[in-house]
Formats: C-alpha cells, sequence, structure tokens
C-alpha cells in the first residue's frame, strides 16, 4: 500500500512553479499554484510527453508535445489530441516538507 513519500522542500518549488520528482521509481509532475501543491504522473496520455515540460497557465498544463491540456487539480484531460486523464496522487505539506502518496489508474 503507497504511503506519503518527502518529495520536495516547500522552498524548493516557486509558486506558481513545477518540478519533475520521483516516487517509487514513477515520474511525477509537482506543481504550486496559489499556495497548494498538486500532482499527477509525468506522462501525456496522448503520447508519453513530459507534462512538467509544458506550459502551466493557473491550474492547467499544456504538454510541450502536441498541446494536450490536462487540469493539474485531478488530471482531468480537457483538449485533445489526448482522450484520457492521466493519474492524480495526493499530496500534503508537513512543515517545510513536501509529501506525495500515490494513487493506482
Amino acid at each position: 500500500m503507497a504511503e506519503f513519500v518527502p518529495v520536495s522542500k516547500v522552498s524548493e518549488l516557486p509558486d506558481p512553479g513545477k518540478m519533475v520528482v520521483e516516487v517509487e521509481d514513477r515520474l511525477v509532475a509537482l506543481f504550486h499554484v496559489s499556495g497548494t501543491f498538486w500532482a499527477i504522473d509525468d506522462v501525456c496520455t496522448h503520447d508519453g510527453g513530459p507534462l512538467a515540460d509544458g506550459t502551466l497557465t493557473d491550474h492547467i498544463i499544456a504538454c510541450p508535445r502536441h498541446g494536450a491540456k490536462f487540469d493539474i487539480r485531478t488530471g482531468k484531460v480537457l483538449t485533445m489530441p489526448a482522450t484520457r486523464d492521466t493519474v492524480a496522487h495526493e499530496v500534503k505539506v508537513e512543515g517545510d516538507d513536501v509529501l506525495v502518496k500515490l494513487n493506482e489508474e
């Protein structure tokens, strides 16, 4: 069963900001927007592109390859060419530590 794993310090990720972290051998895109942290798989469901390399606008990340957009809060796909959601993960902050708990698909 997955547990919360420390992945970053709050001070390491500006608001707004994004970074890639590894959690249990899985690449996760970590976002800091409007004082809250969010995490989704760092994989576009269209062609496997790295979402964290894309453009972040408010709570929406656009894949740098073909422009598919995802809601970073839920992993929900918002535009084509992607048609499947990506996985969103639980995030919590304890002191200056940001922790992520993986969710399964």
